[in-house]
Parts: structure tokens; sequence; C-alpha cells
């Protein structure tokens, strides 16, 4: 059905697909009841006596998500898609409709996991676990700044950013300071493409971005941060934690994106949970154990709704964003 098993290709990526299996690892996943879970050859294994689950520690509400699975001793793979839309819900099997639902007008579908099932004494193996999230609108218009603001510095830099829109993209240089969303967000799947702009090899430009921010706030909120830089050539030694960290608390398992390459950025945050992928990749799964609060810096878990920002970092700063899209979750 697809290509290399348990990647996507720069196209998909581009278009927002999300690996929710790196091929590896059980990353982003915990499993429910007594089940045996592994990887072996690509695939994840459920094996063991007794029935269960494995789920994403991420919810999703709209969404398009397809496998590959087989059970016993099966040769070949077969396919599974589910499509969660508003009120309309829909599965197939090797491309065949198996079951269809249509909720009343007005009841959607509630946020939920990815779940993947075993039954006992039956060993069922999944690969090329992958979903699109669906739904998303631009907050990002592509002509100017209409919907953020401008959020300086409370000590004046030398060198203040200069936001522009060039060629569709939102372009920054110089620094620090930020624009932010005029609208503001609880639970949410974020996604936007990002190109960090440098002539130098070894200067690997900083930024972030912000959400459940504080309106009118510098710098305030968790931030997922914009760093492709990484040691002696290993991308799983990030610096500065990282493309795709959550700044301070989880670094970015890996490296995947280059600087003067598009790549594509996707956040989720559903109450103390946050997620971050890279062209797709899963880099950040983090559940935050802090008591409650608004200052995230302080070690608090901010839970209400807040304001999405761009950083500029310092003067050298030069990024470009694009394609800025955002859905809600439902509670």
């Amino acid at each position: 059905m697809w290509g290399q098993a348990n990647t996507l290709t720069p196209q998909e990526a581009a278009e927002g697909w999300l690996l929710l299996f790196d091929g590896n690892t059980l990353f982003g996943w915990t499993p429910e009841g007594k089940a045996e879970w592994r990887v072996e050859d690509g695939a994840i294994v459920g094996e063991g006596p007794e029935s269960g689950a494995l789920e994403t520690n991420s919810v999703f509400a709209d969404y398009i998500v397809r496998w590959e699975f087989r059970r016993g001793g099966d040769k070949r793979w077969h396919t599974y898609e589910i499509q969660a839309s508003g009120t309309k819900f829909m599965r197939r099997e090797d491309g065949k409709v198996m079951r269809r639902v249509k909720q009343e007008p007005g009841q959607k579908f509630p946020s939920r996991h990815i779940s993947l099932h075993r039954d006992k004494n039956k060993r069922t193996e999944y690969r090329n676990i992958r979903l699109k999230p669906l739904g998303l609108k631009p907050i990002f218009n592509g002509k100017d700044l209409g919907g953020w603001r401008r959020v300086e510095s409370a000590k004046p830099s030398k060198q203040p950013p200069e936001w522009s829109v060039r060629d569709g993209a939102l372009h920054v240089e110089g620094g620090p300071g930020q624009v932010e969303t005029e609208s503001a967000w609880a639970d949410f799947i974020l996604q936007l493409e990002i190109r960090t702009n440098t002539s130098d090899p070894n200067r690997h430009p900083n930024s972030g971005v912000f959400f459940r921010g504080e309106p009118n706030g510098y710098w305030s909120g968790y931030e997922a941060q914009i760093r492709n830089e990484y040691k002696d050539g290993n991308r799983e030694a990030p610096v500065d934690y990282g493309t795709g960290a959550i700044y301070r608390y989880h670094a970015a398992r890996k490296v995947v994106s280059n600087d003067n390459e598009y790549f594509t950025m996707t956040v989720t945050a559903h109450g103390r949970h946050l997620a971050t992928w890279v062209n797709g990749y899963p880099v950040a799964d983090w559940t935050d154990p802090n008591p409650e609060g608004t200052n995230v810096r302080k070690k608090e878990a901010k839970l209400a709704a807040g304001t999405i920002s761009l950083q500029a970092h310092d003067p050298t700063t030069d990024l470009d964003f694009r394609n800025i899209r955002i859905a809600e979750l439902p509670k």
C-alpha cells in the first residue's frame, strides 16, 4: 500500500500526515490491559495469553487514520482505515466499507485516542500507522498580519524584529520580539511550515512557537523549540533541546529538520498532555506533572486557553512561517 515501511514521503509530510509509530519503539503509546506488546521487524506485535489494547498518548478529533495489520500466522498484510469528520464516521478494511455512522446534527464525535487491539492467544501485528488531522483552519492569511499583533520586549533591542509577508510567508529578521494571535486556544492541533535561513553552516537560527500564552505576555506559555542543531553529526543529540522539543521540559528525541528547507511542525495540546511531530516524525510526547497555574516558566501547568506566538529570538533571527493552521480539540 505504501513505499518504505513506517516512513512518510516529503509530500505526505507537507500535507500534514503524522507517523503514530516510528518503526522502532513504542514511543507515544501506552498499553491497556494485560496483552504483551513489543516491536519486531518494523512492526508492533501483540502477543500473550491475555487480550488488551495499545493506545496513543495523544488524542485526535477529526482525522483519517490508516494502518496495516495481520493476525495469527497470516503472511498477507491487510489495510485498515478510519475516517472521523464532524458527525460522520467510516471504517474500511482492505478498501471495503465495513461501517458507517452519522451523528445527529450538532453531535460531533469526541476527541479520542487511537487504539490497537488484540484477542487472547492470537498474535497481532501492526505497521505503517499514520494519521492526518482534518478540519484545520488557517490563522495566517498569507497577505498581512491580520489576526496577529506584535509584542515587544520590555528591554528595547538595538535591532528590533522586522515582520513582513513575502511570497505568502510571514518573514522575520532581527529580534528579540514576537507576534501573537488575537484569538486563544486551550486544546488544539496546530500545523505550520517553517524555514530557518542561514548562510553560515555553523550558525543555526533559534526560535520557537509558543502556545497557551498570556495575551500580550512576552514569550509566555509552552514553547515548541526551533533549532536544527545537533552534536557530532548525531541527530539524536540535539543542541538546546532541538526542533520540536517542549523547551525546558522535553528534548527532541531526534533533530529531523534542516536549515534552509521548509519543514512541517505539528503541535498537539490536550489537557496536560503535549506532543510534537516534525515532518510527521514523533519527536516529543510529554505530560505536565506540575500543579496548575499560569506561569509555565515557574513550573506551573497551564491548561487554560492562550495565544499562539512566533518568536524572533535575537538579532541574527531570519525565519519564514507559512501555512499556519489550527483545529480545536473538543473536551
